[in-house]
């Protein structure tokens, strides 16, 4: 097909599956049909996944995403399209309401869902489980009034927190759903994986929050480091702070430099001791200061540790690749390697590696996650496949972006 006759066809919102493959039909104005094939699988276990989906098995779960009007609710939607298992039919945006999904985000057109809601309107008696991708402040409420029986993965901070007074202390208003509060589980799969298998009601961790324990939960669990003097320097792409519209967030107020931003009092920082403190059993205070860089995606943490009497920057490392070796999802690389935020893009991977400080006795470990994906919308998935009694890699098999 020529390029003028590519151009003068439009999309029909059908597809179908064949031969393992998604066929999405195509109409071109004077009528004729055409079909492009596009695999959306990256494995041949996800091709099988594929079928499955196609045959409508008994083990299809139904899903609400709440607020799919923003960045994390766009990525649930674009992974959950590879997804065997999972289909969404219900999709609220209150500023949305009345809208298809391909006129929000154009690149996700092909997708053929309901059209989006206010949540006033969501009927939940075709829904089995909810991805809840609303602001900070008013997922408590809604989740409240949810029907009981639904599996919930919350991507906001409210349940992310279990103590209600620190949660008032720094978000500014008083916890609205305390009884709640004491079921949710903290949803940092690698380290909690049991809990959220059995849970009701996950609360899914922070991007900084899951690329800074990830890397420290085992170290401090082998009491290899310090509990003292852990210093965190995070930068993240512009999509963390959502897609509403904020001057700070124009392309002239990013473009070509970079600023730190939450200087002591990040909203993240109770979140990320309560884990590290956990995992001790006593009280961590960390240093935490994040950087906002001119990129729309991506996040380094780069974390500076004093290591405990006699352990040396090899244990650390040792550590790391016995606690992940058999992880799908973090990946410890080779010595002297890097980890670069172009080489998780749209991905579900963390890349971390450790480095011995020029300083004795210190070590810097450097790691990277894309913030809406295993930082936000892929840990999620990844959370609900545990919790629907899925293999937790299903529909997140996707390679890094790269260029």
């Amino acid at each position: 097909m020529s390029s003028a006759a590519f151009s003068s066809i439009s999309l029909d919102r059908g597809c179908f599956w064949k031969d393992e493959v998604k066929i999405s039909t195509v109409r071109k104005l004077d009528g004729r049909r055409f079909c492009i094939k596009g695999s959306v699988a990256s494995s041949p276990r996800s091709l099988q996944f594929a079928k499955k989906k196609a045959q409508k098995s008994e083990d299809i779960v139904r899903v609400g995403v709440l607020g799919a009007s923003g960045y994390t609710g766009s990525e649930i939607v674009r992974l959950i399209a590879n997804h065997p298992n999972f289909d969404i039919t219900l999709m609220t945006a209150d500023r949305k309401a009345g809208q298809s999904i391909g006129s929000v985000f154009p690149h996700l057109v092909t997708q053929n869902l309901p059209d989006m809601v206010a949540i006033k309107d969501a009927d939940f008696s075709n829904v089995d489980a909810v991805f809840c991708c609303l602001p900070h402040g008013t997922t408590q409420e809604i989740i409240k009034g949810l029907p009981k029986e639904l599996k919930i993965v919350d991507l906001s901070a409210d349940f992310r927190l279990r103590n209600i007074d620190e949660y008032e202390e720094w978000y500014g208003q008083p916890h609205r759903a305390p009884e709640l509060q004491k079921e949710a589980i903290y949803g940092l799969t690698e380290v909690l994986r049991e809990e959220i298998r059995n849970a009701r009601l996950v609360a899914n961790p922070g991007c900084y929050p899951t690329s800074i324990q990830l890397p420290l939960v085992p170290l401090i669990k082998a009491n290899l480091v310090k509990l003292t003097n852990i210093i965190i320097d995070s930068k993240s792409g512009v999509s963390g702070a959502g897609r509403g519209a904020k001057e700070s967030n124009l392309y002239t107020e990013i473009a070509e430099g970079i600023n730190s931003y939450g200087i002591t009092k990040h909203r993240h920082v109770p979140e990320i001791e309560q884990g590290l403190s956990d995992v001790s059993n006593s009280k961590v205070t960390v240093s935490f200061t994040p950087h906002l860089m001119p990129m729309s995606r991506g996040m380094q943490s780069t974390i500076y540790v004093e290591m405990a009497p006699g352990v040396t920057y090899e244990d650390l490392y040792h550590q790391l690749r016995i606690s992940y070796e058999d992880e799908e999802f973090v990946v410890l690389l080779e010595k002297g390697a890097v980890p670069h935020t172009r080489n998780v893009r749209g991905s579900n991977y963390c890349f971390m590696n450790v480095f011995p400080d020029r300083i004795p006795g210190r070590a810097i470990i450097i790691s990277v996650i894309d913030n809406l994906v295993k930082g936000a919308s892929g840990q999620a998935l990844q959370n609900l496949n545990l919790m629907m009694g899925f293999p937790e890699n299903t529909g997140l098999l996707y390679q890094a972006l790269f260029p």
